[in-house]
């Protein structure tokens, strides 16, 4: 007599696994079944596989088995029951959790000088204006400029004693907490600094303070894919990744050489979509123009390319230049088209997280738990 798989199947969903409530098949505790002329092997993986609990699922494997089979027929019947095997993910970098803080998202470029900052402060900004509580880590170390763009540039983080240790408390303004290398680097003086010395620093920043309960935590990275960046993923377990280009070629390149970085096997973190910066040019005088003076749909069709989602361009107009040189970002300006503009991108990206966190194995938990937040992004 032959034994057939589906038949074997068939028999083990009539037993359960000691405390785990369904049949082996449905739970998923049979690893392998080989049939061979009259011996069968089953392999079986319970999560407590106590000397008591091995017998008993063996004694009950045997059982049925034979039942199925004429009395007359010798078969020999090979259960092992083990432990499963914890996958092994040593390649991939795991952060160390912050517990007071919900979700961390990075904001990167590939390329220097596409408004990286500026979307990150924006983004910052309005996210807070839809009553979420916002930090932002400037992870700039050779180009630090938050602390300009939110006009805390003479201000220093007072040190607070938090369960018998000294912490930095973040500088706050426009009710987003604010760390930055700028506020402890000589601004006439450049910053030279080897790998190890810019991560110590970051780590210093990132773990040696006292943020307090965000729902997120955006990190302004610098340019580039190096150090920092694998500094940033090592100590943190971030979110998500929201990439900033500009719409001509040379710059896309790199972008795409940032989201290449965040999609590597051993960092694994979901690209939430790309931002376009500097997308058109309206004169004041000609308001109905648009002039692309870097190229049309750039990122847009890199979003697409690379099937991520294209959450919303930022005009080139001289006002965000001069609102973030000033410290007043132009998200604080009610009732704008700008202000508008970076809310929309804010909306996508927090929907793109939602789903993320719905559809992709969480780097961590995602929990976006604040109801006037959520409220604002049904608007």
């Amino acid at each position: 007599m032959s034994f057939k798989k589906q038949d074997i199947y068939k028999a083990l969903e009539t037993i359960t696994a000691p405390g785990e409530g369904k049949s082996l098949i449905e739970n998923k505790n049979v690893s392998n079944i080989v049939t061979f002329g009259n011996e069968v092997i089953i392999d079986v993986t319970i999560n407590n596989p106590t000397f008591q609990a091995k017998k008993k699922i063996e004694s009950e494997i045997t059982k049925v088995i034979q039942t199925m089979i004429d009395e007359a027929i010798e078969v020999k019947i090979n259960v092992t029951v083990e432990k499963p095997v914890q996958k092994n993910n040593s390649n991939q970098i795991r952060g160390k959790e912050i517990p007071t803080i919900k979700n961390i998202i990075a904001i990167a470029s590939g390329k220097g000088g596409v408004g990286k900052s500026t979307v990150t402060a924006n983004t910052a900004i309005s996210l807070s204006k839809m009553g979420f509580s916002v930090g932002v880590l400037d992870a700039d170390i050779y180009g630090p400029s938050q602390h300009i763009m939110f006009d805390v540039e003479k201000v220093r983080p007072l040190s607070v004693n938090v369960d018998g240790r000294s912490k930095m408390k973040p500088v706050e303004n426009y009710g987003v907490k604010l760390l930055s290398l700028g506020f402890f680097t000589n601004p006439n003086q450049a910053v030279i600094w080897r790998g190890p010395m810019a991560s110590k620093a970051l780590n210093q920043l990132i773990f040696d303070a006292d943020w307090g309960e965000l729902d997120f935590l955006l990190i302004d990275l610098p340019p580039g894919t190096g150090d920092v960046h694998l500094s940033i993923v090592q100590a943190l377990p971030i979110n998500g990744a929201l990439i900033v280009s500009t719409p001509q070629n040379i710059a896309l390149a790199d972008a795409k050489k940032g989201v290449a970085m965040f999609q590597q096997e051993s960092i694994n973190v979901p690209v939430l979509g790309i931002v376009e910066n500097m997308s058109y040019f309206t004169p004041e005088e000609l308001p109905n123009n648009k002039y692309y003076i870097f190229g049309q749909d750039g990122a847009k069709n890199l979003a697409e390319d690379i099937q991520t989602k294209f959450l919303g361009e930022v005009p080139l107009v001289q006002s965000i230049r001069e609102a973030g040189d000033v410290g007043r970002p132009v998200a604080l300006q009610e009732g704008t088209l700008l202000e508008k503009s970076f809310h929309d991108i804010t909306k996508e990206m927090v929907s793109e997280l939602l789903k993320r966190n719905k559809n992709l194995p969480p780097t961590e938990v995602v929990r976006i738990t604040t109801m006037s937040g959520c409220n604002a992004l049904k608007n």
